[in-house]
């Protein structure tokens, strides 16, 4: 089966083609046919394609609409230029599967794209207003580019995070609130951390019901979840990914008094003040430089910038303190995984996160620390570590893939 997965932004469509199915999924098969993205759409859009195993190719051209987007990747996918291998008509492209932001407390699993889960989509709309018009957009734009027969899948952010308990969830504000606006904790990165809490699991070759582990998905987005026999107990973005951990632009956890301190000093709306959070803080606001890890490592490393150094030291103290409070709300882990751009390719902040956790059991092997980058996949603790510590690249495009498979086969995960 070819599956196209789409993950739609307001003005931009990643897509990868991945030729899956029960058999490949059970023998970790999958092949990745080809990938691309279309930025800035509704303009003079950048487009990059790349069928798998030959360089990428990268142009300009108008694109109106995120309909527009698509039919271009699916004539693309079935020219000759593109030369995948098994597409050489829209006939051969079997399923769609969407990157969906925001389920609410609807959706707790993968579901065929039926009218009632489209207006489930929209119903959350309130709680993602830049994300799920998109997605909903991808969605309408692949069904009349496709047609109705191509069943659609829509896999959810914040699925994985649907079986937090009430008392992780609920924040402490009146309760009349959550029943009328369902405010709550609802995570975000769900596909990401379930899918690197499957390859651990795969790699010790242990059943989910073993799984106890804590996820650092680490890259311009941050966010980490406390897994305990599998399932998610507790994850540190919420009600919006604003909350939890240092990020790119982000600012992470925060007095909320700040925002109408900030908001009568400066001048500024709450929605300007939610804008700074959003887009102006977190790395790049504390360092004055930038958002990209590698950039501020190197300029601590070549020319000992305070507020870069700064920026690093803070982003790390964060992790390092979830960690902490996730082996108390667990009662202890097996196991801390990397993941995400910073997390798998930064040997540096992974040490830095790891510094002084030794009390834990937690002490890392400097050699197999640096060797794990470039989505090397490994375990980077000590041999007998209490605690152990792995890199797992994460692959969010493929679960989507695999679980498209599942919907339409109506088969569970196991």
């Amino acid at each position: 089966m070819n599956v196209l997965v789409l993950n739609c932004g307001s003005s931009s469509v990643k897509f990868q083609l991945i030729a899956t199915d029960l058999d490949l999924i059970a023998r970790n098969a999958d092949r990745k046919l080809a990938r691309g993205m279309i930025e800035r759409i509704g303009g003079e859009a950048i487009i990059t394609f790349r069928a798998e195993g030959r360089p990428p190719q990268r142009f300009a051209s108008a694109v109106r609409d995120h309909r527009a987007a698509i039919e271009q990747i699916l004539r693309w996918s079935c020219s000759a230029e593109a030369n995948i291998d098994g597409i050489h008509s829209i006939a051969d492209i079997h399923a769609v599967g969407h990157r969906v932001v925001h389920g609410g407390e609807r959706f707790a699993r993968s579901l065929i794209i039926t009218e009632e889960v489209l207006r489930g989509i929209e119903d959350c709309i309130d709680l993602a207003p830049l994300h799920n018009p998109a997605n909903i957009r991808g969605i309408m734009a692949a069904r009349e580019a496709l047609g109705p027969g191509v069943p659609q899948v829509a896999v959810f952010d914040t699925a994985f995070h649907q079986t937090l308990p009430e008392h992780a969830y609920l924040y402490a504000l009146p309760y009349q609130l959550y029943r009328r606006h369902r405010i709550r904790r609802y995570g975000f990165h769900g596909t990401s951390h379930r899918y690197v809490a499957y390859r651990y699991r795969t790699l010790r070759g242990i059943t989910r019901e073993q799984t106890d582990i804590i996820t650092l998905h680490l890259g311009n987005g941050c966010s980490a979840t406390a897994i305990k026999r599998g399932q998610s107990i507790d994850t540190s973005m919420g009600l919006t990914p604003l909350e939890g951990l240092v990020m790119g632009t982000r600012s992470g956890d925060i007095d909320p008094a700040i925002v109408d301190f900030l908001a009568a000093k400066e001048g500024l709306t709450t929605q300007e003040v939610e804008m700074l959070l959003n887009k102006q803080s977190g790395l790049l606001g504390i360092s004055g430089l930038t958002n990209d890890m590698r950039e501020l490592l190197d300029e601590a490393r070549e020319h000992d910038d305070r507020r870069a150094r700064l920026a690093i030291e803070i982003f790390c103290y964060r992790a390092r303190k979830y960690i902490g409070a996730y082996l108390a709300a667990m009662g202890g882990a097996d196991a801390v995984i990397f993941t995400g751009g910073i997390g798998e390719n930064a040997p540096d902040v992974r040490a830095r996160i790891c510094f002084g956790l030794d009390w834990t059991g937690l002490e890392l092997d400097q050699e197999k620390n640096l060797a794990h980058t470039n989505g090397k996949e490994g375990i980077i603790s000590r041999d007998g570590a209490r605690l152990a510590a792995y890199v797992i690249p994460t692959d969010e495009e493929l679960l989507i893939a695999r679980d498209t498979v599942r919907c339409v086969f109506a088969v569970e995960e196991h």
